[in-house]
């Protein structure tokens, strides 16, 4: 009953996308909606392509992000740029609906709650994940 009645339903789904990288510069990049992947790989090359998730792929991120608690996360969680002791990765994660959306802004060093730092963190790892997936199932 309550998924019928949540705010964000997947039924109202449109995209998502993530950008990341150092503060200054954001060069890694997805978006659904395009299927447009840019990403630094391990050899500081920055590789190019066009990738899509597949429905199942975006529904299970959609439900990840649902039992996080993405939707009440704050917009905004930057680092201390005073405190920030190491150079902060910086994470923009957005999921887009058709009447409302949720932008989400987190720092490697922000010192927040440690439990939505571990939900920021376990979200940015699965949305990682599904992206080397989709990659690795487009390469066959």
């Amino acid at each position: 009953m309550m998924i019928k009645n949540a705010p964000y339903r997947f039924s109202d789904f449109d995209s998502m996308s993530i950008q990341y990288g150092p503060v200054d510069s954001l060069v890694n990049k997805y978006d659904s909606k395009t299927g447009n992947y840019q990403y630094i790989d391990r050899r500081d090359s920055l590789i190019k392509m066009h990738l899509r998730l597949t429905n199942d792929d975006l529904l299970y991120l959609h439900r990840k992000a649902a039992d996080l608690g993405f939707w009440d996360f704050p917009s905004n969680e930057v680092a201390d740029s005073v405190k920030a002791k190491n150079k902060s990765i910086r994470y923009v994660i957005e999921f887009r609906y058709k009447k409302k959306s949720k932008r989400v802004v987190f720092d490697s060093d922000f010192a927040g709650d440690p439990k939505l730092v571990d939900a920021n963190i376990t979200l940015i790892k699965e949305i990682k994940q599904s992206l080397l997936t989709a990659e690795e199932r487009q390469k066959k």
